[in-house]
């Protein structure tokens, strides 16, 4: 490859003189610094942009002015770009004429010599010459081709696994999982799926059972009375006689929360729409909240850290429904019933640790002080006398009370906590070359009380196809270099139990070992798009995948890669192990329009079967496809495809705003020099197996590895991710922590909520600049000691 400038056309990179790292990180303190911290370390991409694969990163002509005239930069954020750096995995390691790399050595000088020599050296520089291209000849017709890279061929033995995953194998799978749902108990189903994972070849499949405490629907069902009427209404919105002649016991039970608490709570309604800040400011100015009933709707911002709102208000009773404005209209959900949890993770009779025998148990049976019922939008329409939402022209009309209106009801919440078994499945395939790293990923089986097994069914059946594809080539002498750990979590519905628990008993381990969490708690929510999410260090090479299957059959959003607040067993591992983590799913475009926390409801799947929504499979083959080349990436590659120039840009696009902080903005222009830095003296080398240093490469990855863990922090509201890398929903950029302070300051006389939701955020950057710079200096040592 060659390292000459092209004529008329500016360098990939810029060099960047290594007195750049210098500066401490307790600078960012001093006001007349402001203008060194800019952001005049940008790279220069206009030849990149001329190549493949860069059509993800462009600078705009702001950028490209404060290249030219560095004395004039100031740290103006609009020219962000989205987070995506350039070619972080850096496939293309040509580099300018005038960079030297650390393991070049210089060129000899050259002595003056007479015409004779210098024949002579000719004459000698011919023979070499013709002789070179014969054995060369000769040995390109012996030999493979050196051009044929060993990333080449790792792809082809990708695509050579994957090929032999078929949408017709995931169909039968499927449809065997369903029936023996239908027939057997967890600990059935957990015996079947170790048993089968086992049978494929998979290595060391193991029981890890935990005793935990459940709540679960009480020996009545829950009601509704109307008291101008007396009219007794089960949670779906039928009468209570009705629905006991038509439906079986257990069908009586479908709709509740658990941990929540229990009794009965006879007092008025009062309306609070979605319960944000604003909401509950505009009620308590005009009514008495104490011991009252709150109506409640599902979606926007977390249900945790509504309820935690609602109980500071002093509410004693909450009736959450999903108002049918927020779901697609082809979604007819208004007779069902669904269920929430109101735990936050784990066992809660066990916060923090695990639930091994001998270990200390809290009596924590209610989460909360709220009588907390979900109800269906069927049973809010007569409680506030509206017959239909929607109006003859279609336009659809909110529920809404009117806060004049009075309206008394009696509520009866009926739960029962007990202690039962939590199984996982946890199945091994040891890596070659570094055992001592795990890929997890992650499935479900033990799904709501409601549920008739589709939505897990679904999960396992993409888990067990990649597991059969990968164990077909195992069994030809092929492994991976990294160990890939198989999950199969119980307790999901409950509050990621199963998850939690295996994740606090091997906290430590993990901590160490555990590189990246790849999701498929739920890959079919609809048909209508592919959705990826992904945290920063992964965009890239999600969007790379993404971007490959959008051009081929697969109905996406291009690009369409996000960090938010997902669903499912992701959440110990993104929020206590910082570990970066990636999910594809299908779903409906309405859905993902609407608010982004219609998911903390599980409906059972009878309304939305999963073979209506992929009568072929084809998208479950899709996205056993993606899932499965992004875990052979990761298990595989050399270098760890992260990329730490994404989390920078992720932190600077996250501190736009109203507000901004300028002694965030100026950290986060250092972090953003050290991340540039970090990426063209430390993962282009290793990228180049030319100049490959095994130590290196491993010293590199430990940092790619540890990357996000500096983005956790202590204190958060509920129901918050405490990665603060994650954004609440995907209309906002803005860190979720700081969101919800400045949303808690408007119910408060003061900002100190805000500022220590400031104070954990600087830390954390802070926290990431001092651990980017350190593992500068650390490669420098390395470097200084060899010469």
């Amino acid at each position: 490859m060659s390292r000459h400038e092209i004529p008329g056309k500016k360098m990939a990179y810029q060099k960047v003189s290594a007195d750049q790292r210098a500066p401490g990180h307790s600078q960012y303190l001093d006001n007349d610094d402001l203008q060194a911290t800019a952001l005049d370390l940008e790279w220069d991409m206009e030849k990149e942009l001329e190549e493949p694969g860069f059509d993800q990163f462009q600078l705009d002509n702001a950028e490209i002015q404060n290249l030219e005239n560095p004395e004039t930069t100031d740290l103006n954020l609009d020219s962000i770009q989205p987070a995506t750096s350039p070619k972080g995995r850096f496939q293309r390691l040509q580099e300018e004429s005038d960079y030297v790399t650390r393991y070049t050595r210089s060129a000899p000088k050259s002595n003056p010599c007479n015409f004779c020599r210098l024949l002579k050296i000719l004459c000698t520089a011919i023979v070499l010459f013709i002789s070179g291209i014969l054995i060369g000849y000769y040995a390109h017709k012996k030999c493979p081709s050196s051009a044929t890279s060993s990333a080449t061929l790792d792809l082809q033995l990708y695509q050579e696994i994957l090929e032999t995953i078929q949408a017709e194998d995931i169909k039968k799978s499927f449809r065997n999982l369903v029936q023996l749902y239908k027939s057997e108990d967890d600990t059935e189903i957990s015996k079947k799926i170790k048993t089968h994972w086992t049978a494929l070849g998979l290595e060391d499949v193991q029981f890890v059972n935990y005793s935990v405490l459940l709540n679960l629907p009480g020996p009545g069902a829950s009601s509704v009375t109307l008291s101008s009427s007396g009219q007794c209404l089960r949670p779906s919105g039928r009468p209570c006689s009705e629905e006991a002649r038509t439906r079986s016991g257990q069908d009586l039970l479908d709709s509740y929360a658990a941990y929540s608490a229990k009794g009965t709570l006879e007092a008025g309604v009062i309306d609070v729409s979605y319960g944000n800040a604003d909401d509950l400011k505009r009620i308590q100015k005009m009514k008495n909240t104490t011991n009252q009933i709150a109506l409640l709707k599902l979606g926007k911002w977390p249900l945790l850290y509504k309820l935690s709102l609602l109980e500071k208000a002093g509410f004693g009773g909450v009736l959450l429904y999903v108002d049918p404005c927020d779901l697609p209209k082809t979604a007819n959900l208004s007779y069902d019933a669904f269920m929430v949890s109101l735990n936050p993770g784990g066992d809660p009779s066990t916060p923090g640790y695990p639930s091994v025998d001998g270990s200390f148990r809290q009596n924590r049976a209610n989460l909360t002080s709220l009588l907390v019922q979900p109800v269906s939008a069927s049973l809010v329409a007569k409680l506030i006398s509206s017959p239909n939402s929607r109006t003859k022209t279609g336009v659809c009309s909110p529920l809404e009370l009117p806060d004049n209106d009075e309206r008394i009801v009696n509520m009866q919440v009926q739960t029962v906590t007990k202690f039962k078994t939590i199984t996982n499945v946890i199945g091994y395939l040891k890596g070659l070359t570094s055992p001592d790293r795990y890929i997890i990923v992650g499935s479900q089986h033990l799904t709501a009380p409601s549920s008739d097994g589709q939505e897990w069914a679904s999960s396992t059946a993409v888990i067990t196809a990649f597991i059969r594809a990968l164990m077909l080539r195992v069994k030809k002498g092929w492994r991976p270099d990294r160990t890939i750990v198989f999950c199969s979590w119980g307790g999901t519905a409950f509050g990621n139990i199963g998850s939690y628990e295996w994740g606090e008993d091997f906290k430590k381990v993990l901590q160490r070992n555990a590189v990246a969490y790849v999701s498929l708690h739920s890959p079919i929510r609809g048909n209508s798009s592919l959705h990826s999410m992904a945290s920063p260090s992964l965009r890239q090479l999600v969007i790379e995948k993404s971007h490959f299957n959008c051009s081929r059959k697969a109905k996406c959003q291009e690009s369409n890669v996000s960090s938010v607040q997902i669903p499912g067993d992701a959440d110990y591992f993104i929020n206590h192990l910082g570990v970066p983590t990636v999910e594809f799913t299908y779903e409906d475009v309405k859905t993902l329009e609407g608010p982004s926390f219609l998911s903390e409801a599980l409906f059972p799947k009878r309304t939305a079967k999963i073979e209506e929504m992929d009568p072929f499979f084809n998208l479950h083959e899709t996205i056993t496809k993606l899932t499965g080349e992004v875990i052979l990436q990761i298990a595989n590659e050399p270098v760890l495809p992260f990329n730490a120039l994404d989390v920078a840009l992720e932190v600077q696009n996250s501190l736009k705003g109203d507000q901004p902080n300028t002694q965030l903005l100026a950290l986060a222009s250092r972090l953003r020099e050290s991340t540039e830095l970090f990426q063209s003296d430390e993962m282009r080398p290793a990228n180049d197996p030319k100049e490959r240093i095994p130590i290196r490469v491993r010293m590199l990855n430990d940092i790619l590895q540890d990357m996000e863990k500096n983005f956790l922090v202590q204190q958060v509201p509920p129901g918050f991710y405490r990665n603060i890398l994650y954004h609440l929903d995907e209309k906002t950029s803005q860190f979720a922590i700081l969101l919800g302070a400045r949303e808690r300051c408007k119910l408060l006389a003061s900002n100190e909520t805000l500022q220590e939701a400031l104070s954990e955020v600087l830390n954390s950057i802070n926290s990431a600049q001092v651990y980017f710079k350190a593992g500068l200096d650390v490669f420098e040592s390395v470097l200084v000691g060899k010469n």
